[in-house]
């Protein structure tokens, strides 16, 4: 009954990376895919000549060269920063914060000044040890800032009060005595000219894909004409929750055409109050200097998960970690299949990682050293 070498499930990155190695290596793989288009999160649709990040903004960087070097095969990229800003009411902030932000909140003009205003607002909140996500931002940050950029759009995201989430959620953000607007310190940084989809599409040229192939419709078929699995899906679902349910974040879009050439001047604008019900809204054309006449915007909002909707964000908590071991610990025992991306190893993943993920799985699987 086996037809093929490998059955990967999911066409995002980690499974199409996975599908064109193992095809170089002479394997023969089947790719399904459960939506009507390629590509995971990274698709990109175009409308209106603009290249629409459809699940959310997607900005590559890293400073692996390896990695860089690789995802260049298969688009060129342009010089985009990410330099995303932050409306509060009708107060616009630059993000990351960094001495532009601390300037227009206090007036300071030395890191020097920034850091004093900081610690004065750390020791008037009393916070010595962080407990959770709200007292970490305030040793990060203060309480101003906290108050108005960080608390509303981080309770609108999590669906949790910030006092009640765990403090390593905030340690991600960046904070810079610096006059400097670029969200990531990474040495390589960009969007492929034209979009995500071309990546995919090169990486699974000659490689048989199903599209709306749900595997859980179809396991028991799937899994007899083939050798082994890559399974980029959710985990839990995969062993059928028999541990019980990993809990997710997911996000929905509202995307509209706009007939203007540029609605808000910024390709990303983070809406911190909690009263504005969306987090961000973001105009694609501005990723690639766009100039066409119309524009496409996308509010993005964040959304309590359940089974029918898609989870974006795994909630890893000290909860859902341990379950998440339950379940790695399966999987480690089960030699036929292979779990990769975000879903698969339930960790959020930036584009870069994921790539290199995927290497390294390739070089484990077919037994190569560096």
């Amino acid at each position: 009954m086996e037809e093929y070498d490998y059955l990967i499930v999911g066409s995002g990155l980690f499974g199409a990376i996975f599908a064109y190695e193992a095809r170089k290596r002479e394997k023969k793989c089947l790719v399904i895919e459960k939506r009507n288009h390629i590509g995971g999160n990274i698709y990109t649709e175009n409308i209106e000549k603009i290249n629409v990040h459809k699940y959310g903004a997607h900005i590559f960087h890293t400073s692996n060269k390896e990695v860089w070097e690789y995802i260049n095969r298969f688009a060129e990229f342009n010089r985009y920063t990410n330099s995303p800003i932050a409306r509060y009411k009708d107060e616009i902030y630059n993000m990351p914060f960094n001495m532009n932000t601390f300037n227009k909140i206090w007036g300071v003009i030395t890191p020097d000044e920034a850091k004093i205003k900081i610690k004065e607002e750390l020791k008037e909140a009393n916070v010595n040890e962080p407990r959770n996500l709200e007292e970490q931002a305030i040793k990060l940050v203060g309480k101003t800032i906290y108050e108005k950029l960080v608390k509303g759009y981080t309770e609108k995201q999590w669906g949790r009060k910030a006092a009640e989430l765990p403090s390593f959620i905030i340690k991600r953000l960046p904070v810079r005595f610096t006059y400097d607007n670029n969200y990531f310190n990474d040495i390589y940084q960009g969007i492929p000219i034209g979009g995500y989809t071309q990546i995919i599409e090169k990486l699974l040229n000659g490689i048989e894909v199903r599209l709306e192939c749900d595997y859980f419709d179809n396991k028991e078929k799937l899994n007899n004409i083939c050798k082994k699995i890559i399974f980029t899906g959710p985990i839990d679902q995969y062993y059928n929750y028999c541990f019980g349910e990993l809990e997710y974040r997911s996000v929905r879009f509202e995307t509209e055409v706009l007939d203007t050439d540029n609605y808000q001047g910024n390709a990303v604008v983070n809406y911190t109050e909690y009263e504005v019900p969306y987090t961000r809204i973001i105009e694609h054309k501005h990723f690639e200097f766009g100039k066409q006449p119309k524009t496409v915007i996308s509010k993005e909002y964040s959304d309590k998960w359940n089974r029918t909707k898609e989870p974006y964000y795994p909630v890893n908590d000290k909860k859902n970690n341990e379950l998440y071991e339950k379940y790695r610990k399966l999987a480690d025992e089960d030699k036929n299949v292979i779990f990769g991306g975000r879903l698969g190893q339930y960790k959020y993943y930036d584009m870069d990682k994921v790539i290199l993920a995927a290497l390294n799985c390739v070089k484990e699987e077919f037994k190569e050293k560096e």
